[in-house]
């Protein structure tokens, strides 16, 4: 066998359909091949010729790996992951590309073929090629070992694995045959140069040229076997120049090969691990069926790099050989992997996988095992265990898989209804065993058995388990049988309902339904004829026609195609454009209007048949492996012969279709026809299609007139010219030949199931091309009639669903096809709507419950089917097996028994007897069940009690279920004591069984709860008695837990009479179905106690005296039904409930929603109310006061609101005399009730006062009044504000204000913006403290309203004043002055509740005459005097209002320190040459007026230190004294001026000026003297006026502060300053403390002159200013 290549010894390639017999298969093919097609092989070659001349360009390019481009430029099936190598394969790619290249190459040279011209460059000797070949095999054999150049890390991209293929060997008769051959691609990185010998090598060439010249002959380029021999001479001339290019071309292949050998060494160092690569089976392990009790293996091969590791696997569970010993055994030798099992049996039935794994992948492989059985060794019980649990037939399919596969529906979808545009989804769960996940079952969906295909209307879906269609826009074409097809391999099963598709609401009432499946029955170049199906509903008025309508694919513009409506279902539509494509759709019209369009059509397009069949096909035909040349000479035109077979195949008075076969003679070229028509018993020949003849041998003519008779014929031409006419046509008449058809007949129904009915009928006589059926149903007496189906239906039977059960409904039918509708037919007999009967099915699980010497007690289950009705009563046969021969069948009752229970009497102790058991019912005795297995007549004398039986379940629901069984019949050696109930879920295996209850159980039934909804169940009971626990009865039927739609359960009701009764309702009854009540499920056998009333599908139990003797469980079963059941348990404490309804109903009250209550309305009225749940409109009220009735009048108002209930009464007022009780009394028809109210004592006096009260308040609030009483609030500004909120204002409305019962006066009318009124204090301290008070009033009355602001109040006012006064304080600030240092904050105002503190460096300051503290106007300071390095640090205020502490902290300290002292000292020595300057301090007047010869004395005090100079100036002149004028300055303070008599020469203006060193300063006196005559009363009047002036300032003065005292009064505010020490007035000079009179002091300064004294003022700089803390004028500080 040949040796593997290289690249498939050391590399994984992907195409797994190329394996080395197939290339040895190749390589032998082409050894055999004879050298008489040598020509041919070097053909097929010249494609590596061409390889290697590239492949020497791009050496001879300095050996560039980037020229590695025109090495490989001839392959464009591959990547760069394979260039090099592509580049040798270029031949097998099976383009036309390579053809086309080829013929680029050609220059005009004679060569074998156009290939190898192209490759030769016009060489003409086939050496040449063969030396081409060599090189270009070479060229490919060095791209193989070092394709790695070619490509820059691509090593480890792996191209797409092929689809895996079967091996096939290509045999020499399909040597030719063109296969999908793909080239296996692989990394080529880490290939040894060395070990590849000649012999392969030169297989890799031979296999490679066979290939080429196979992919040469497939790319179709018309190459001739004929055209290839050429002279010997010329191949030896070609093939001496080959062998020197040869030459020349070998020592370049020595220099590249050297170069490749040192690059790949270098690569080969730089990848270690190129090697890797991800597992691959070689291998896989196959399916096996063994049988039973056998050993089986499986094998499979496993290649890759690092070594994989194999896992195996049962059902995708990893198999542990550690945990079944002996059972499997896994191992691994050399690749070579297997897993065996031992003694295989049906739980080793699986899907088995081997799982390969390494770091580069993961890879799986699957195989299944079927064990089967022999037929002798079935195991008995599994033929009598109700289900079949083996899967019979098994086998193994081409796939691997079983052949036999159990096929259930889940969940199935029933007959649906649904409306036209709705959507309506279809669905069954499919259940497949065994489940082999590889194997996935095909889901086929059919409609009326079409198979369905998945469109834009229809979506399918198949989730794994679940199979669903859904219909997303409903129409009539989807009515239908739908069946879902579930295929396995060669078996399927399928499940059916029916799809009913009602018509959408009209548009227009009164209009037709929409016509349905609308087709294009016939389509050609330039007409389509369109067909649809009449719709079953026209409205209640006779269609008269319909419209059709196109539309152009592309475009959503409809076009109607016909004027006037036509009534046949089929029409030509002409006037199409040739090559569009058009869909259409079609409307019915009635008298009433257009109905809805229809569904569109499919596509079609406006061309002649014979082009559209052309587009349709696919010319391309398979590759034969031959290529045949034929030389034949063209034959000449031929004319050709008339067409055949010429008939009308459709005829209506619109159109008539013609149908042909081409004629036999015609040439070889193609045919084209032209019709021509003529009237009948004419000669008159006219050409239809004058303009283009038609190719198809079909044609629809058109504009014929109605009624007339014609005649066609056709005739065929071609280029040679027109054929001779076919025979004409018999004369066809212009009318539509089909008609209606009759009405259906002999219409029968007959009962099917409780909604539906089967209906039958006859088809019409002479009926054509019938398209279905429509069938209408009507309840009897309703005259109403309905249509069943909305698509016509094929074949005279069908279904009705939907109808009510019980109804009687009557039929009809009529026929349809294109003509119309037909009649309807004759109405069918009444039928009633019930489930038909039949004969029950077999019962099953037949077990003996009891065997004696002479007779056995057997029991079964009921038969799953009971026919539609109850079943009468079951019949047993019995027979004798002898020696496993069973005998004949005995009857063992002649009258039907009623219990699935029975004992046969009269057998044959220690025979063995087989049974079965048929059922009966009004149909008949139905089919016996399958014999039971042998059972042996013997004593039984076991201790432990036989099985129970009769085990069913009632009650389902989605968590519980109510199980029922009778007691063995055999019980034993001793009583039964009790009994145990085992579960498990139905596909639980045998071991998972459990016991429900763990103590026995004394009755025969138990609810069992905590079931999963959803989940299947079954169940057991086991009897037991002092031996022991018996044998267990048959398993129920599977059970799922799930509460059904539309269960109802048992209801107690006590009506208006009290009578307590049970009732359930059932609407799923049939006709034969009966209510069984029974009593802790035990047939209710004593109507003593209950009387049961059963009507329709609803049943009553009435207790006649409801006691202890009824408790217990009440259960009602429907007979005939599935199932339908329901409990409800009256226990001692529902007991009393239900006596206290009924004791309520017998003696009923009006229910009251409250007692009787009083309140106090908003006028001081006293109002009596109750209210009743519900009062009719007869119900009535008595009102009672102290046991007498009172009634409506002027002191007592009555009401009684029906409607909401409610009895109420009003009193004006209470007075002391209404003291005592009062009382409602109800009576509404029986029931009645009473309501009473005390109100005697404090109950009546606090009711009373609080009726005074409202009564005052009403009256209060007719005037105006305070919505919101007096009181308080602090402003921003620290302000105290009073205000109330009022209302019933008007214009004339005063508001006083009183202050301890005096008005304060205000200085403005009040606006009441907003109602509300406001008194604003300011500066509110303790003198503001008293009780306010605020008055309206008007003429419709007055209200006020009382504010106390002692003690308390006061104090929490004050605390909050203090708080806000604390939040006004500013930042402490430093203030130097002559004293010392000063550190002082604002606040808004200062009052004394507001505590100071100062804290300096965190001690509490002690103030002492240096350092004191004190407020003076708003701000609050701190004084240190003669401060010293001791007093720096930081300093806090501490503000406590009360409540809170607000403190403000300065830094005295560093330069801030040092600047104030400087500060300190500077103003310190101002102030000492401030209080010792010269100065006058008082005693001259401003002006004197003195009377002419009078004396004047002036004198005044002066002051200095030193003793000042004394001076005096007469208007700005010295002055000095003289004998009339005499100064004196005595005891340097003491300075007088003396004027002996004056004249008016003394008249002017005297100054006085006293100086010393600290300072000068000058004080004015005027004096004027008046002489005795002529100026007297001018002085005099002057001196009035001064005294006057004089007098009318002190006046103002006083009078201002008159208006000052009644300003307090009116609004109160704080003057009085509370203060330690007098602080100046900012940007003024402090006044210098003196200890002389302050009197005198002042009365000096009056005759000092202000000017002077500022002019000899102490400047301050305006930095000191700031840093004092004083402002510029102007600025509030």
């Amino acid at each position: 066998m040949m040796s593997l290549p290289f690249y498939q010894r050391h590399h994984e390639h992907y195409d797994r359909a190329y394996r080395h017999k197939a290339l040895e298969s190749t390589v032998s093919q082409y050894q055999k091949e004879t050298k008489s097609k040598s020509a041919v092989y070097a053909q097929g070659s010249t494609a590596y010729a061409r390889g290697s001349a590239a492949y020497r360009h791009a050496s001879a390019a300095n050996l560039s790996l980037d020229s590695s481009a025109a090495y490989s430029h001839g392959s464009s099936a591959y990547d760069l992951e394979s260039a090099a190598y592509s580049y040798g394969s270029t031949a097998y790619d099976h383009s036309a590309a390579q053809s086309k290249r080829s013929a680029a190459y050609s220059l005009d040279s004679e060569s074998l073929s156009k290939s190898s011209a192209a490759y030769s460059r016009g060489s003409e000797s086939i050496n040449k090629l063969a030396a081409a070949y060599r090189l270009g095999a070479e060229a490919y054999s060095l791209g193989l070992k070092d394709s790695s150049l070619m490509i820059e890390d691509q090593s480890y991209k792996m191209s797409p694995k092929a689809k895996r293929a079967k091996q096939n060997l290509i045999s020499e008769d399909k040597e030719n045959e063109a296969i999908d051959y793909s080239v296996p691609i692989f990394t080529g990185r880490e290939v040894s140069i060395s070990g590849i010998t000649d012999t392969e090598e030169e297989r890799i060439k031979e296999s490679a040229a066979y290939v080429a010249q196979r992919n040469l002959f497939a790319t179709g380029e018309g190459v001739s076997v004929s055209k290839v021999a050429k002279s010997t001479s010329e191949e030896e001339r070609h093939e001496k120049k080959s062998r020197k290019v040869a030459i020349r071309e070998s020592a370049e292949r020595v220099a590249l090969k050297k170069t490749l050998e040192e690059t790949q060494a270098f690569h080969k160092k730089l990848n270690q691990d190129k090697l890797l690569h991800a597992p691959e089976f070689v291998i896989e392990p196959r399916s096996h069926t063994i049988w039973e009790k056998q050993n089986v293996k499986f094998h499979c091969s496993v290649a890759g790099w690092p070594a994989p590791r194999v896992t195996w696997y049962k059902n995708n569970v990893p198999i542990n050989v550690q945990t079944h010993p002996g059972k499997y055994i896994i191992e691994s030798r050399y690749g070579l992997h297997s897993l065996e099992i031992s003694t295989c049996d049906f739980d080793d039935i699986a899907q088995y996988r081997a799982s390969a794994m390494n770091v580069k992948g993961e890879i799986s492989a699957y195989a299944s095992l079927v064990v089967k059985r022999y037929k002798g060794d079935i195991d008995a019980s599994l033929l009598y265990a109700g289900t079949v649990s083996m899967p019979l037939g098994l086998g193994v399919t081409p796939h691997g898989y079983a052949s036999r596969f159990e096929i259930s529906f889940v969940d199935k979808f029933d007959v649906a209804f649904g409306r036209e545009g709705e959507t309506i989804s279809l669905g069954c769960t499919v259940v497949i065993n065994p489940d082999i996940k590889r194997f996935k079952p095909d889901i086929e969906w059919y409609r009326n058995g079409v198979l369905i295909t998945p469109s834009k209307w229809v979506q399918m879906h198949w989730s794994g388990e679940r199979a669903s269609l859904t219909l997303t826009h409903a129409n009539k074409e989807d009515e239908g049988l739908y069946t879902l097809r579930v295929v396995m391999g060669d078996y399927y099963e399928e499940y059916s309902g029916y799809v009913f598709v009602r018509d959408a609401d009209a548009e227009i009432p009164g209009a037709p339904g929409a016509p349905l499946d609308v087709q294009c029955l016939d389509a050609n170049k330039d007409y389509v004829i369109v067909s649809w199906k009449q719709p079953a509903v026209d409205g209640g008025n006779p269609i008269l026609g319909y419209f059709i309508d196109r539309c152009e694919v592309g475009t959503t513009h409809w076009t109607q195609c016909n004027e006037t409506p036509v009534k046949f279902a089929r029409f030509p539509v002409t006037g199409l454009i040739e090559g569009r494509s058009y869909i259409f759709r079609v409307r019915a019209v009635n008298k009433a209007g257009i109905s809805l369009p229809s569904r569109v059509s499919e596509p079609v397009a406006a061309l002649d048949p014979a082009d559209r069949a052309r587009l349709r096909s696919h010319p391309s035909a398979p590759w034969t492996g031959q290529i045949i040349v034929t030389e034949e000479e063209p034959a000449e035109g031929v004319v050709p012969g008339p067409p055949t077979d010429l008939q009308v195949i459709e005829a209506t008075k619109n159109y008539v279709v013609l149908s042909w076969k081409p004629p036999g003679q015609r040439g070889h070229e193609g045919i084209m026809y032209f019709v021509e028509k003529c009237v009948a018993g004419t000669e008159d020949w006219q050409r239809v299609n004058t303009e283009i003849p038609v190719k198809s041998p079909r044609f629809a003519v058109f504009d014929l007139s109605e009624g007339k008779s014609y005649c066609f014929r056709v005739r065929c031409c071609n280029s040679a010219g027109i054929g001779e006419p076919s025979e004409a046509t018999e004369a066809t008449v212009v009318d539509d030949k089909l008609d209606i058809p009759k009405a259906p007949g002999r219409i029968m129904p007959t009962r099917n199931t409780d909604t539906s009915v089967v209906v039958t009928w006859t088809e019409p006589p002479d009926a054509k091309e019938l398209v279905g059926y429509y069938i209408e149903s009507s309840v009897v007496g309703s005259g109403r009639w309905e249509p069943c189906n909305n698509n016509p239906v094929k074949g005279t039977r069908f279904i009705c669903h939907g109808l009510v059960n019980g109804e009687k409904y009557v039929f009809r039918v009529r026929a349809v096809n294109a003509a119309g509708l037909s009649e309807f037919s004759q109405d069918s007999e009444p039928i009633e709507v019930q489930a038909a009967i039949a004969a029950p099915s077999p019962p099953y699980d037949i077990m003996v419950l009891e065997s004696v010497r002479d007779s056995m007690a057997l029991g079964w289950k009921q038969p799953k089917v009971t026919g539609g009705t109850e079943i009468t009563g079951y019949y047993v046969n019995y027979r004798e097996v002898v020696d496993g021969v069973p005998g004949k069948w005995m009857e063992a009752n002649i009258k039907a028994i009623s219990e699935r229970a029975y004992r046969i009497q009269n057998l044959k102790e220690n025979v063995v007897y087989q049974f079965q058991v048929a059922a009966a019912n009004l149909a008949g005795v139905g089919t016996p069940s399958l014999p039971s297995q042998p059972f042996k007549c013997e004593e039984w004398t076991i201790a432990v009690p036989g099985p129970p039986h009769d085990v069913a379940c009632i009650e389902v629901r989605k968590d519980s279920l109510v199980l029922l069984w009778k007691e063995p019949v055999y019980t034993g050696r001793s009583p039964i004591a009790g009994y145990y109930v085992d579960m498990k879920e139905t596909e639980a295996k045998e071991e998972h069984w459990r016991s429900v209850n763990e103590k026995p159980l004394q009755k025969k039934y138990l609810k069992i709860g905590g079931l999963k909804e959803g989940v299947s169940y079954v169940f057991r009971v086991r009897a037991t008695n002092q031996a022991g626990v018996g044998k267990p009865s048959n398993v129920t039927e599977p059970v799922v837990a799930e509460t059904r739609p539309g269960t109802k359960e048992v209801v107690v009701n006590v009506d208006d009479n009290g009578v307590i009764s049970l009732n359930f309702e059932c609407d799923q009854m049939s006709p034969n179905s009966k209510f069984v009540w029974s009593k802790n499920y035990e047939p209710i056998e004593d109507d003593s106690r209950l009387n049961i009333d059963t009507k329709g599908g609803k049943s009553k139990a009435t207790f006649k005296d409801l006691g202890e003797d009824d408790l217990g469980i009440y259960s009602c079963v429907v007979t005939d039904t599935d199932g339908v059941s329901s409990s409800l348990t009256i226990d001692e404490e529902e007991m009393k409930r239900l006596l206290a309804l009924s004791h309520e109903r017998k003696f009923p009250t009006v229910p009251l929603a409250s007692e009787l209550a009083v309140e106090i309305l908003e006028k001081g009225e006293v109002r009596f109310w109750l209210q009743a749940e519900k009062l009719s409109g007869n119900a009535k009220a008595n009102f009672v006061f102290n046991d007498k009735e009172i009634f409506n009048g002027e002191k007592y108002k009555m009401k009684v609101d029906q409607k909401t209930g409610l009895v109420e009464m009003i009193m004006d007022k209470l007075e002391d005399k209404d003291e005592g009780t009062y009382t409602f009394q109800l009576q509404d028809g029986k029931a009645t009730n009473q309501s009473s109210l005390v109100l005697i004592g404090d109950v009546f006096k606090k009711l009373q006062d609080e009726a005074d009260f409202q009564r005052k308040e009403w009256h209060r609030r007719q005037g105006p009044h305070f919505v919101d009483k007096l009181g308080w609030e602090v402003t921003d500004d620290c302000n105290v504000m009073l205000k109330c909120k009022v209302a019933n204002i008007k214009k004339e409305t005063h508001i006083v204000w009183y202050k301890d019962d005096r008005e304060i006066m205000v200085d403005e009318e009040h606006d009441f913006k907003d109602g509300v009124c406001t008194l604003l204090i300011s500066e509110f301290s303790k003198k503001d403290a008293g009780v306010y008070e605020v008055i309206l009033k008007d003429d419709r009355g007055k209200d006020s309203s009382e504010l106390k602001l002692k003690e308390t109040a006061f104090a929490d006012l004050m605390n909050e004043v203090c708080r806000r006064i604390a939040l006004s304080a500013t930042d402490l600030k430093i203030q130097s002055t002559a004293e010392g240092i000063r550190l002082y904050s604002y606040v808004t105002y200062y009052v004394e509740d507001l505590r100071v503190g100062w804290v300096h460096n965190d001690t509490q300051i002690k103030f002492t005459d240096r350092v004191k503290t004190g407020v003076t106007g708003e701000q609050i300071w701190l004084q240190i005097n003669e401060p010293t390095p001791q007093d720096k640090g930081k300093y806090t205020m501490e503000l406590f209002d009360g409540k809170t502490g607000h403190k403000k902290t300065v830094d005295l300290s560093g330069q801030a320190f040092d600047e104030a002292f400087a500060e300190f000292q500077r103003l310190k020595q101002a102030a000492i040459a401030e209080k010792n300057r010269a100065r006058v301090l008082g005693g001259l007047p401003d002006v004197v007026t003195i009377q002419e010869g009078k004396a004047l004395n002036l004198s005044c005090t002066v002051w200095g230190d030193p003793t000042p100079e004394v001076s005096w100036l007469k208007n700005e002149k010295a002055f000095v004294s003289d004998a009339n004028c005499i100064l004196k300055f005595e005891s340097g303070k003491n300075v007088s001026f003396t004027i002996s008599t004056v004249s008016t020469l003394d008249s002017g203006k005297y100054s006085i000026v006293v100086k010393n060193k600290y300072g000068t300063e000058t004080s004015d006196v005027t004096v004027i003297v008046i002489s005795v005559s002529g100026q007297t009363d001018t002085v005099q009047g002057q001196d009035q006026n001064n005294v006057a002036v004089s007098k009318k300032k002190k006046t103002t003065t006083a009078s201002k502060r008159k208006e000052g005292e009644k300003k307090d009064f009116i609004k109160p505010h704080v003057q009085e300053i509370i203060a330690t020490e007098e602080t100046p007035v900012p940007n003024e000079t402090p006044p210098v403390e003196t200890e002389k009179d302050t009197k005198s002091n002042q009365q000096a300064a009056k005759t000092t002159d202000g000017k002077a004294a500022v002019a000899e003022m102490v400047p301050q700089p305006a930095e000191s200013l700031d840093r004092q803390g004083k402002k510029p004028p102007g600025k509030k500080p």
